[in-house]
């Protein structure tokens, strides 16, 4: 079975950003895109709009998801959710923005954030570290 684009609608058809933006598969819920458009993590042509606000093909988005920032082009609307391979049809991202996000991407691989062996409470050889390191306390 072929995947295809999905169909594009009339100009008179309304798309709220936040539907659009969990149909294309950048956020797990729909109430989790409107915040993060209302937070302002998501502008729509370079303003910050509301979640109700319509998009329309051709619209820049620009969209920071974690540590990721994407900026794209809305080539297809859709208001339903569905496969990866269909929801990767509604927006074309820019060759900028892939490169500096792969280029982050390395960065980060290269320099991981440390990581805490503890597990549970510490052991009392544990916790004399951990108040060697902390220094005196003031009583």
């Amino acid at each position: 079975m072929a995947k295809t684009a999905p169909a594009q609608e009339s100009d008179g058809d309304k798309h709220r950003l936040d539907k659009w933006l969990w149909a294309a598969r950048f956020f797990k819920t729909r109430s989790l895109s409107a915040q993060a458009v209302e937070s302002g993590k998501v502008t729509l042509n370079g303003e910050r709009v509301k979640p109700a606000k319509s998009v329309k093909v051709g619209d820049m988005l620009m969209v920071k998801a974690g540590s990721s920032e994407f900026t794209l082009r809305v080539e297809a609307l859709s208001d339903r959710r569905g496969s990866a391979s269909v929801a990767a049809l509604l927006y074309a991202e820019t060759a900028e923005s892939r490169a500096k996000r792969e280029h982050q991407a390395a960065l980060r691989k290269a320099n991981p954030l440390p990581v805490f062996t503890f597990k549970g409470r510490p052991t009392k050889r544990d916790r004399r570290q951990l108040e060697k390191f902390q220094g005196p306390e003031d009583e």
